[in-house]
């Protein structure tokens, strides 16, 4: 497949990803659940979709974890980078757009993510928790973590049943966003932080000064769970 297919429809699968679930958590009123399964829908959509395309990564720690495991060039995962970058900030954009043209006026956290007492204030609900910065971190690289080694797993040419991989990611996506919407409201995706951090804007907290976070740590899980996987896969070849 051309590398410019790829891009394209990274740029794409990028997009509906963040504004499939973002916008749910900005329009759809339907708790934590509901935005949830919208972002594990939206994973599952694209990897039927465009996934014998691009492998649909949709998120830049996913390429990065895929890089490390040794399944991609570096040239290859700076593409993809870019293109779900692209996609990420495109879906914001018009997400501002949407709300500016129903009267949103101030964007408030604007489905960013955060962390510390200052963003559990500022997203107006009491069902957030005002988690640490280190906890945070711990929260995200975990979570990246376990969600790439799902997909690592699953995409395994060796031993996976493919038919199966997308709604296998699908699902453990929305377990990690049951797990930390409260906490983080869930990154695990610096295309999706960015894309939205980019256009919030609220008083007494700024989700671009807390964004580098929900950057480092789900490229940090990601390269963790990229060895492990490495590791594990090379153990099973020698016992075989």
């Amino acid at each position: 497949m051309k590398t410019s297919n790829k891009f394209f429809a990274e740029l794409f699968g990028t997009f509906v990803l963040v504004f499939g679930g973002c916008g749910t958590a900005l329009f759809g009123h339907v708790g934590f659940l509901g935005v949830a399964i919208a972002f594990g829908l939206t994973v599952v959509a694209m990897a039927y979709g465009i996934g014998h395309i691009s492998g649909a990564h949709l998120n830049p720690a996913v390429s990065f974890g895929v890089f490390v495991n040794g399944r991609m060039s570096f040239k290859e995962m700076l593409v993809y980078w870019a293109a779900q970058f692209i996609g990420g900030i495109i879906a914001g954009a018009l997400l501002l757009a949407i709300w500016n043209a129903i009267g949103g006026g101030a964007t408030g956290v604007f489905a960013s993510n955060g962390f510390g007492q200052e963003f559990a204030a500022a997203t107006g609900n009491a069902d957030y928790q005002a988690i640490s910065l280190w906890g945070a971190f711990l929260v995200e690289a975990l979570l990246t973590f376990v969600f790439l080694m799902v997909i690592l797993g699953v995409t395994d040419s060796c031993h996976a049943n493919g038919k199966f991989g997308g709604l296998a990611i699908g699902l453990t996506l929305v377990l990690i966003h049951l797990i930390s919407i409260p906490l983080t409201n869930t990154s695990v995706n610096p295309a999706r932080s960015l894309g939205v951090a980019l256009f919030s804007k609220c008083d007494g907290w700024s989700a671009m000064g807390q964004v580098w976070l929900f950057i480092v740590a789900p490229l940090v899980g990601a390269c963790l769970a990229g060895l492990c996987y490495k590791c594990i896969c090379g153990c099973c070849k020698k016992e075989k």
